[in-house]
């Protein structure tokens, strides 16, 4: 599986678009460079600059104000060492409208000899002030003849993200070599779209666009630049977000190819389950099962994801996909992130399924000897119809007998090569002829329509956007940790009604065990303050069965509060709880919240989410909290999370190459998504030699998302 180009994933040139072909270049400054992630020509053209310097304009001495960075002329009044707590070097100069003073903390005896009395020098740095007056620490200069009046910047310079033992000036004496020849930069920037696929009349050609953001001109609009809206960077910034929605498209039409088993049938099984429910599914939930059929009665594997809000009902949809396949005579196997959620879906399933003759097992890592050899023997034989269980179920040993349907919940919550591993899994048969299981992709995350048309072009996307009737809107109130014995009486108050709670502990720190630590010494703190409540403790660190017995107690009512960490943000299914309380909201994304308040509000009863906040709460921190106040609609919630937080934020870091763009930026660049996704089906269709090009260009040799 290909990569994109990272410092850990160079992509390894030919000898001539390698940087090694270019003068200074030898295998030290390349392997600086390879921690850029640049290994080619091309790469070093595209690692773009975080900022801009005007060093094109020489100001008088006399009219400079502190916090100015500018560039200045003057001749050398007086130089000498100073010693105090820190030995350092100070030269004054003036240009006759002023004085300025030079500070060097760092310097040697031929710094020290070039800057004499009488020495005229060029100067850039900013500017503050000192105990003497103005002054620059470690200003850029150098000498300058009587004769040298002219400024030597024709364009503003670049200021480029560097590693250690690689100067801002070796950078920019590279970029200066390839762009100032023309015949190496046409070589390496051919322009592989039609003027009629950019959005823009404004865009430039590539070549253009290149010489423009790493030499604007003096007159250049700073500001735009700065915040990457110049119509220069957007044409770069098109063109990556182009390959990406390439990749997938081709990848997605290679698994055209792929051949998956029919599971066609009567739909017995699954009408037998719609019978047994005590509720009926919403028209949202049957749409998408009849989608999800019809994908499953083709030869191609289905590639679908399901998305939708907190308790929409997903995981029915799953299981009556489930049923067709294991009516059809295949396994199904049923993956999920957490042991908690994994345990949620395997006591569903196994109520939902097993009353029907379809035997469920669990698989986790933490099943061992003989009751492993035992479910593993299982699954082989095809005695085990539908297995749920965690990452365990991409272990080598793990074989299926006939795997036809794949399920991952919360799938952005995996890396690629685990999903690819479980998918390989049921893989059957000569090479040509090969079979791939059907797959099926959950989430509860909720994806902005323009994220999901770049992150997901490689999958069929549908929609449960209806909530199961009953279900009231979840209230939510933003308090003071200040106020925190009134939220604790308010439980009291609500538990003694015949109601439930959950307390939620998030992280502290990144430690596990601090986080186990702060849930257990809340637990104790409420234990003590409520003696009449009975309050249970889930986290992390708890053996699997210890987890079981608590949750086990809490819905069966036998527990009123139960304290928790963040392993109970999904899967978890209590009607009777009513009251989620939050500690340190503020640590926790939008969408992170929004799914630990849909763990209540699942039965008749009014239901209440409480985020207690620190005492330090920020401008944003205090925005990003009262959208939770202002909506329960998770898409709406999802959009400011990525307006706020990014695509990560949504798409788990190891979702796609969306989190680590070059030169795009996903939130500030998504008003540019349908133009890409309309020039991606041009150049298929019409232009389909540009497309390798384009993806080898910005990804490598592409990232095989739709392999898992």
């Amino acid at each position: 599986m290909s990569l994109p180009a990272t410092p850990s994933n160079p992509v390894t040139p030919d000898a001539a678009s390698s940087v090694l072909s270019l003068r200074g270049v030898g295998p030290g400054i390349a392997e600086k460079l390879g921690r850029l992630g640049i290994a080619s020509i091309q790469d070093l053209l595209f690692h773009l600059p975080l900022r801009y310097q005007d060093r094109t304009r020489i100001a008088a001495i006399g009219s400079l104000r502190p916090g100015d960075e500018i560039s200045v002329r003057g001749e050398v009044q007086l130089t000498e060492i100073k010693h105090g707590r820190r030995r350092m070097l100070l030269s004054r100069i003036s240009d006759g409208t002023g004085f300025l003073t030079l500070r060097f903390f760092h310097f040697n005896a031929r710094q020290q000899a070039g800057l004499v009395r009488g020495a005229r020098i060029h100067c850039f740095g900013e500017v503050r002030a000192g105990n003497g007056g103005l002054e620059m620490a470690h200003p850029d200069y150098r000498n300058i003849d009587d004769d040298d009046n002219a400024a030597d910047e024709t364009h503003l310079t670049p200021v480029y993200p560097v590693t250690e033992g690689l100067r801002q000036l070796k950078l920019r004496g590279l970029m200066d070599i390839v762009l100032a020849d023309d015949a190496l930069l046409n070589a390496q920037l051919a322009d592989w779209l039609p003027s009629r696929c950019l959005p823009s009349e404004k865009f430039p050609g590539l070549v253009d666009a290149v010489r423009y953001v790493h030499h604007p001109p003096p007159d250049a609009p700073v500001q735009v630049l700065q915040e990457g809206l110049h119509p220069s960077q957007q044409r770069l910034a098109f063109e990556e977000l182009l390959a990406q929605q390439l990749s997938l498209r081709q990848l997605r039409a290679k698994h055209q190819h792929h051949v998956a088993p029919p599971l066609g049938g009567a739909r017995t099984l699954s009408q037998r389950l719609l019978s047994s429910l005590p509720f009926e599914l919403t028209r949202a939930q049957r749409r998408v099962a009849d989608t999800i059929f019809a994908d499953l009665d083709q030869t191609i594997p289905m590639q679908r994801l399901v998305q939708g809000d907190v308790g929409c009902g997903k995981t029915i949809v799953a299981a009556l996909a489930a049923c067709h396949a294991v009516e059809a005579g295949y396994q199904v196997a049923v993956m999920a992130p957490t042991e908690l959620l994994a345990d949620q879906h395997r006591l569903n399933f196994a109520q939902w399924l097993e009353p029907l003759d379809v035997t469920v097992t669990w698989l986790t890592g933490k099943i061992k000897g003989r009751k492993r050899s035992d479910t593993l023997s299982a699954i082989v034989a095809g005695d085990a119809g539908v297995v749920v269980g965690t990452q365990a179920l991409f272990q080598e040993d793990v074989v299926f007998h006939r795997l036809g349907l794949v399920v991952i919940d919360e799938q952005h919550r995996f890396g690629v090569h685990q999903r690819m591993a479980l998918r390989e899994k049921g893989a059957r048969g000569p090479a040509k002829q090969r079979q791939h299981p059907h797959q099926l992709v959950m989430t509860a995350t909720p994806i902005p329509r323009t994220l999901a048309q770049t992150a997901y072009a490689d999958l069929d996307v549908s929609v449960i956007d209806e909530l199961p009737p009953g279900r009231t809107p979840v209230g939510t109130v933003v308090v003071s940790e200040q106020r925190r014995d009134e939220v604790v009486a308010r439980m009291h108050q609500a538990c003694r009604e015949g109601r439930q709670a959950y307390w939620v502990c998030p992280l502290v720190e990144e430690s596990e065990s601090l986080q186990c630590q702060a849930a257990q010494e809340t637990a104790e703190q409420l234990q003590q303050a409520l003696p009449d409540l009975r309050v249970g403790l889930v986290h992390g660190r708890l053996k699997s069965a210890q987890k079981e017995v608590e949750m086990q107690q809490f819905k069966a009512g036998e527990m009123d509060v139960l304290v928790a960490t963040t392993v109970i943000e999904v899967g978890v299914d209590v009607p009777n709880a009513t009251l989620m309380i939050i500690d340190n909201a503020e640590r926790l994304g939008l969408s992170q919240l929004h799914q630990l308040r849909g763990r209540v509000g699942r039965g008749v009863s009014k239901s209440s989410c409480v985020l207690i906040y620190g005492a330090q709460l920020s401008k944003l921190a205090r925005e990003r909290l009262a959208i939770l106040r202002e909506t329960n609609d998770g898409f709406v919630v999802a959009q400011r999370d990525l307006e706020l937080r990014g695509p990560g934020e949504l798409l788990g870091t190891r979702q796609t190459g969306l989190v680590n763009l070059r030169i795009a930026d996903f939130q500030r660049d998504q008003h540019l998504v349908p133009a890409v996704a309309e020039c991606a089906e041009y150049l298929l269709r019409e232009q389909p030699r540009s497309v390798g090009p384009l993806i080898r260009r910005w990804l490598g040799e592409g990232l095989q998302y739709s392999n898992v």
